[in-house]
């Protein structure tokens, strides 16, 4: 998951960015600043409720001395994690305004890692994987920081093959939530809103894809992930049309398509 994109959506009329990253050189101005704005995101978050329904029947995240998961969501909705603060790593870009987004991300209790994704992302995700995630998911968004919105980028599918860790894909979606003028409609949910996560089941992706089997896991994932994301969207319009009685999209395990096959 890139955090960076989150300092990419200033409203119009705001302080020129370049001003603004001169104002956060100093290391305490940007200690402070990641300061407050973590103690205004975890405030907001906390107020949001919580409606989660996952395909294999876990509770995600799991306990990842257990089984750590690649989990995957679009760049849009990339508040939602803040709300159950999972023992994950997100990579957050080397530039200047990274410091920022790294420190607040580290208040709210989300481990980092510093990297370039303009440069070969998935090595970035490799380095990120041999620089000490062993103890924690790794949670990445397949779109960011650039986009194309909801366009899936293969270097998840790379990382998945080459560390045997299955991709956890989750749709997300807000009953309420406002909409940046950015790239991917980066969602800010209103307050009191309810957050619902459709969770699909673990991908497991071969050990040495060729590039044919990297295309077809390629677009698995990009399918399921645009699924889930419709089903967690219509989930969340029920919710704020019916109320709680909205029941949530039917999701069959594996084990149940076995017997019926």
């Amino acid at each position: 998951m890139t955090c960076h994109g989150m300092c990419h959506h200033a409203a119009p009329g705001t302080m020129p960015h370049a001003q603004f990253r001169m104002k956060l050189r100093h290391p305490l101005a940007i200690q402070l600043v990641a300061f407050l704005a973590a103690l205004l995101l975890r405030l907001w978050m906390s107020t949001l409720r919580l409606r989660v329904v996952s395909a294999d029947g876990q509770s995600h995240p799991v306990d990842p001395a257990s089984t750590r998961y690649l989990y995957a969501f679009w760049h849009e909705v990339l508040l939602a994690p803040l709300v159950k603060r999972p023992k994950a790593r997100v990579l957050i870009s080397q530039h200047a305004d990274g410091e920022l987004i790294a420190q607040v991300c580290q208040f709210v209790g989300i481990g980092v890692v510093r990297g370039s994704t303009a440069r070969g992302g998935s090595q970035a995700l490799m380095e990120m994987i041999r620089g000490g995630a062993g103890d924690s998911h790794l949670a990445i968004t397949p779109d960011g920081p650039r986009g194309p919105r909801r366009e899936l980028k293969p270097g998840i599918v790379m990382v998945a093959s080459q560390t045997g860790m299955a991709i956890v894909p989750i749709g997300i979606g807000f009953t309420r939530a406002w909409r940046a003028a950015s790239w991917d409609h980066f969602a800010v949910p209103v307050p009191f809103t309810t957050l619902v996560g459709v969770i699909g089941e673990p991908i497991a992706v071969p050990a040495d894809l060729d590039r044919g089997g990297m295309q077809h896991y390629k677009q698995l994932v990009q399918q399921t992930l645009q699924q889930l994301t419709e089903d967690a969207e219509q989930w969340a319009q029920r919710l704020r049309t019916e109320g709680r009685r909205a029941a949530p999209p039917l999701m069959e395990h594996a084990s149940q398509r076995r017997k019926s096959a």
